[in-house]
This record gives structure tokens, C-alpha cells and sequence, in this order.
């Protein structure tokens, strides 16, 4: 499974940007998708969750009323809405996704993309 990441980019303080993560491949289903984010010198960290079946969600705290995860499942894609966002959510952030083809289990990563909040 492929994913492509893109809306990355550098906004002020206050600002808002959205994230996008398709995933491509041959036969396969999603079971969930995760945003994470890695910020220089720190750990690779779980922003939100989506469940594909039921569309259950999840977030970190530090996010918490100020993202939003969502799904488009006739294009398999996800999108992150990122809103009121403050100069400690800059990192790269990177799409993930759990997939079955068969009785296989898959994790998948995107490349990542930037995005800076100045101050």
C-alpha cells in the first residue's frame, strides 16, 4: 500500500492548514489510519486515529479540540484539519495506515510532510 501525504506547509500562529493522505494498492482494506508527527529531537508521536469500520476517533490531548481526523472512503483518504495551531505543533507530520489483503496485516507509511508554525 501506497500513501501519498500532501498540505503541509508554514502558517502563523492562529492559523489553520489540512493535511491529506491517500492510500493506493492492489486489493487490500483498511482497518485504520493514524497521523503522527515528529517534531526535531523528539519522538515520533500519535496525533489522531481514525477506525475505518464505524468511524471511531482518537486524539492526543495536545491536540484535543483543536484537530480534526476524518475519512473519505470512496477515495481511500484521510484528512486532518488542524485549526488555533500554535508554534509546538511544527514537526513532520506522517500518514499511517493498517491494512489486511487476505489474512495479512500491513503497516504503512507516507513520506511525510512539513509544517511550521511561526510565532
Amino acid at each position: 500500500v501506497e500513501l501519498v501525504e500532501s498540505g503541509g506547509g508554514l502558517v502563523q500562529a492562529g492559523g489553520s492548514l489540512r493535511l491529506s493522505c491517500g492510500a493506493s494498492g492492489n486489493d487490500f482494506s483498511i482497518m485504520g489510519m493514524n497521523w503522527y508527527r515528529q517534531a526535531p529531537g523528539k519522538e515520533r508521536e500519535l496525533v489522531a486515529t481514525i477506525i475505518w469500520s464505524g468511524g471511531y476517533t482518537n486524539y492526543a490531548d495536545s491536540v484535543k479540540g483543536r484537530f480534526t481526523i476524518s475519512r473519505d472512503n470512496a477515495k481511500n483518504t484521510i484528512y486532518l484539519q488542524m485549526n488555533s495551531l500554535k508554534p509546538e505543533d511544527t514537526a513532520v507530520y506522517y500518514c499511517n495506515a493498517i491494512t489486511a489483503f487476505r489474512a495479512t496485516m500491513s503497516n504503512s507509511w507516507g513520506q511525510g510532510t512539513q509544517v511550521t508554525v511561526s510565532s
